[in-house]
Parts: structure tokens; C-alpha cells; sequence
């Protein structure tokens, strides 16, 4: 299976090369990488500019900015893989976790694939309160959609791209993660989750998802999975 990577990016100069190389060796041999760099202030631009062309990436630039939905949704019209992932840029996440994730849909065991941060796994410490406000979302996200998940919000959503391509997504903010479960749900697709390795960043790091974005993600949640 071919496997399209989308990496929304936003100001993160120091790790978006890095994050590019880890993608290609992570150990799936057919894959593309689409990075949508959401109009960063810092040196971003340039370093992807400064890449050599190649056929595995394709590189698109938002003139404003408009969040991680945005460039998610930006990305969803140019995806030609099989299965889509999403990949954020700033190494919390290690790509080497791709292969058995993507095994579950060559398989045709699954449709959609999440990596769960909190399921046994080795991983950094994070804040106590980005955890509680995690588990309370996705306990909320839960009830409403009637699926048991241990990590709503994990980035890892692994999703065949029939049914990727099929959403019509809305949400342009960091929404887009409670929006894409509740659509999920509502489709009844087969839903696994794995186990996945966990380096969390500091807010003093670079960390950008914030209590304002918690407190709008209640709002998602109850829209997508009651209102939409």
C-alpha cells in the first residue's frame, strides 16, 4: 500500500528537515510526503525551498495563516496514496511506528488506524494537565460517539484514503482532531488502536495547542457528534 504522509507545518525551522528524513527511512517503501507549511514567520520557508526536488514530496505554502485543519484540508485534495497519516513536524512523534499501523489496513483489518500515547508504551512525562485535559476530551469524545478510544487527540490517525477523501472537513484550527472522530464514528468505520512511543514537548519548546484550543474542543466534539 502506497501511504500518503501529510505535515502541516508552522514555524518549526529546526525540525522540519529532520522530520522529512525520518518519513522516508521510517521503513514503508511506497509513500509520499505532502507538507503544507502554514505561512511560518521563522526560517521554515526557506528550508523547504532549499530542499532538492524529488518525487516523494510535494511542498505547498499557505500566504496566510490558517491553522493545522487548514493545511490538513489543503492536503486532502493532492493525496494519491492508499492509506493518509498525519504527521506533525515537531518530533514528538516517531515515524518508525508507521509500519504496523499500516499493516492492520493492508490487511483489511481496519479502516482507520490510531496511535495512542497512553496505552502502555515508553514515553517522556508529559504536564500533568495537558494529560488530564486530554483524557477528559477524549472520555467526552467517547461518550457522544460511542467508541472507546484511550487517545482521542493523538495526531496518529492512520485512515484508508477512500474513506480520508470522502470527509468533507471543516474545522481549520486544532478542531480538526475531534472533528475527524466523530466523522469517523458516524461512518462505522473499523477503528484500531496501537500502542505508540511519546516524546512530549514543553510549552517553553515550541508546544502551540493551548487551553483555549481544549476549551473549543468540547464545543467540536458536541457539534460533530450531535449537531453536524
Amino acid at each position: 500500500m502506497k501511504l500518503s504522509v501529510i505535515i502541516p507545518v508552522y514555524n518549526e525551522e529546526t525540525t522540519v528537515t529532520e522530520i522529512i528524513e525520518q518519513v522516508r527511512t521510517c521503513g514503508v517503501p511506497d509513500l509520499e510526503m505532502i507538507v503544507v507549511n502554514d505561512c511560518s514567520k521563522d526560517g521554515t520557508r526557506a528550508k523547504l525551498e532549499a530542499l532538492p526536488p524529488c518525487q516523494d514530496l510535494v511542498i505547498v505554502h499557505h500566504e496566510v495563516n490558517r491553522g493545522k485543519g487548514a493545511a490538513i484540508k489543503t492536503a486532502q485534495k493532492l493525496v494519491t496514496g492508499d492509506a493518509v497519516v498525519i504527521q506533525d513536524a515537531d518530533l514528538e512523534y516517531s515515524p518508525l511506528e508507521f509500519p504496523k499501523m499500516l499493516r492492520l489496513l493492508a490487511e483489511d483489518k481496519a479502516d482507520v488506524v490510531y496511535g495512542s500515547r497512553y496505552s502502555g508504551r515508553e514515553l517522556r512525562v508529559d504536564s500533568f494537565w495537558h494529560y488530564l485535559g486530554n483524557k477528559v476530551l477524549t472520555t467526552f469524545s467517547n461518550i457522544l460517539s460511542n467508541i472507546h478510544l484511550t487517545d482521542m487527540e493523538t495526531c496518529y490517525k492512520m485512515i484508508r484514503a477512500s474513506v480520508f477523501k470522502g470527509l468533507t472537513l471543516e474545522c481549520s484550527r486544532f478542531g480538526i482532531e475531534p472533528e475527524l472522530t466523530a466523522k469517523l464514528a458516524r461512518k462505522k468505520c473499523r477503528i484500531y488502536e496501537v500502542p505508540i512511543s511519546y516524546h512530549a514537548r514543553r510549552f517553553d519548546e515550541g508546544k502551540k495547542i493551548g487551553w483555549k484550543d481544549g476549551l473549543a474542543a468540547f464545543w467540536y466534539i458536541f457539534k460533530y457528534n450531535l449537531l453536524d
